[in-house]
């Protein structure tokens, strides 16, 4: 089959506008085209009233080497790809031999660590799976106990769990890494599989929602358990055991000394604790930059009609999202970051007397508010000087910070644009209402982020709104604080992606610094798994 690509129509064009438009960009009769398969589409909104939409296909033709010859040297017509995906390696009938050393083991039930593990099970090598929190339908009553009732569960909330931080959120399927294998379209097709939306393969900018994962989590780990898996809730690590740079053994905090040479460490960016104690193994691990703000609240609403004018509302189009950035006169990078629209600000903190935010959305999209990161790059050298945990510490900080700003019950503290842009606390909120629960506390978020932050943000909303019409109304409400937008460390690894200074040990997905969101991380585990697989069979 042949691929097309950037083939664009209107809006409002019909079904029967497809295969015309197909035949005519390839230069042949309708006659010569035999079938034809959706493999993405988007949409170019630059101009608002005349959006336009953008479709990739595959076409089965009549004479395939004659249309390709024809379009020698365009990139938009060429064969389509093998998006096909292949196990590197296959564990032997019976393995393990030798009684359950040799079982691989994955730290952390997320998106890096359920892949890793899905691929690790398929290859027949029967993974332990260590997750500190608890199953996913569990640990979802744990996080509305925060939100409803300001009672967290250190162990089980929105970053700890089956399913990882990125079940409390948009859902987002999409990434800018370079994925040259399709490893990306073997994360979407398991998503399928374990009952996500068939339209994530074929949107360009796919997302579940929270709802939707929590089953397809409980899925997948469904099919790694019929596989051979062995998943073990409620359990930490609270030792890395090192001899002579051979990761040998985890003691867990079930008292069990548990035999490990191979292990995918998929802890996510707040396994604080877990990071402390690689340090302290010697495990080699550095700080790196990441960024930190609040979230920025606007009806959505107001998001469509600036996004697609009198377009807004279309169904074919849903809710608008948007990307801003902007380089402040300070050497600062400002940027919306996990913007969600149609969703809700929630409660995201891991640690007792701290407030951290995130951004969720149901696959609907259909709550009041769009709500975005707004966010001020900050790197070790500059802003947080020290050994490797130093930005760890300076997000926990800031998190303490909001947590006596919005009145040492969990509640967040929050300010108007308006009252932000002229240099004054909020005593009271307007025609935005505040979607964090428990609740958003109104005050002055000067006393909770440096100043270089706030100036900076200063700087950009006004900026952003003249992008995005409404964007820096005095009424759009700012939460905070967002702290958590990546990893604060990277733990080096090597061509074998194994850990620099300790064999055996696999970091991965973001936690570890190698991804920033579902999709990126997901495509880590499977290399990881894939690298553990090809090591551990050869041994």
């Amino acid at each position: 089959m042949l691929r097309i690509s950037n083939l664009v129509l209107p809006l409002d064009h019909g079904p029967e506008a497809l295969e015309g438009a197909i035949a005519a960009r390839l230069g042949i009769g309708l006659d010569q085209v035999t079938n034809f398969t959706l493999v993405r589409r988007g949409n170019d909104a630059r101009k608002k009233a005349a959006i336009k939409l953008v479709y990739s296909f595959d076409v089965a033709v009549v004479d395939e080497a004659a249309v390709l010859a024809a379009h020698a040297g365009d990139p938009q017509v060429r064969a389509r790809p093998d998006t096909s995906y292949r196990f590197p390696v296959m564990a032997p009938d019976g393995w393990p031999n030798n009684g359950s050393a040799e079982r691989p083991v994955v730290i952390g039930a997320g998106p890096c660590g359920l892949l890793a593990a899905l691929i690790l099970a398929q290859m027949g090598l029967r993974p332990i799976i260590i997750e500190r929190g608890k199953a996913v339908r569990e640990r979802t009553k744990d996080t509305w106990g925060l939100w409803r009732r300001s009672q967290l569960e250190p162990e089980s909330n929105v970053q700890f769990g089956e399913g990882g931080a990125g079940t409390f959120s948009d859902g987002k399927l999409y990434s800018r890494i370079k994925d040259p294998r399709h490893l990306g379209r073997k994360v979407l097709s398991e998503f399928v599989i374990a009952g996500a939306p068939e339209d994530i393969l074929t949107e360009a900018h796919p997302h579940i929602g929270t709802f939707r994962l929590v089953t397809m989590v409980m899925s997948i780990r469904k099919t790694i358990e019929e596989l051979g898996g062995e998943y073990r809730f409620g359990t930490r690590v609270e030792e890395f055991v090192v001899e002579d740079g051979q990761l040998t053994a985890l003691k867990l905090s079930t008292g069990e000394l548990l035999a490990a040479r191979h292990a995918v460490l998929a802890v996510g960016h707040s396994a604080r604790d877990t990071f402390e104690r690689l340090y302290q193994a010697g495990v080699q691990i550095e700080a790196k930059p990441f960024a930190i703000g609040v979230r920025i609240e606007h009806p959505q609403s107001w998001i469509d009609k600036a996004r697609y004018g009198p377009n807004a509302g279309n169904k074919v189009l849903g809710p608008a999202a948007y990307a801003l950035s902007h380089q402040a006169s300070n050497g600062r990078a400002v940027y919306s970051f996990c913007m969600c629209p149609g969703g809700r600000v929630v409660a995201a903190a891991s640690e007792p007397g701290r407030v951290v935010t995130n951004g969720m959305s149901q696959h609907s999209r259909a709550e009041f508010n769009a709500n975005s990161g707004l966010v001020v790059d900050i790197n070790p050298d500059r802003d947080f000087p020290g050994d490797p945990l130093a930005g760890m510490r300076l997000q926990r900080a800031l998190e303490e910070k909001a947590f006596v700003a919005g009145g040492s019950n969990y509640q967040a503290p929050g300010q108007r644009v308006g009252d932000f842009l002229a240099r004054q606390p909020s005593s009271a909120f307007g025609v935005v209402e505040p979607s964090y629960k428990p609740g958003v506390k109104p005050t002055d978020l000067c006393e909770v982020l440096p100043g270089f932050v706030t100036d900076a943000l200063r700087e950009a909303l006004p900026v952003f709104g003249r992008q995005v019409p409404g964007y820096d109304h005095p009424d759009a409400v700012m939460t905070g604080v967002e702290t958590r937008t990546s990893s604060p460390v990277r733990i080096p690894r090597g061509a074998d992606l194994q850990s620099t200074n300790t064999r055996g040990l696999y970091p991965a997905g973001e936690g570890a610094g190698y991804a920033g969101g579902i999709l990126s991380a997901a495509v880590d585990g499977i290399k990881v798994a894939e690298a553990l697989a090809l090591d551990l069979l050869r041994a």
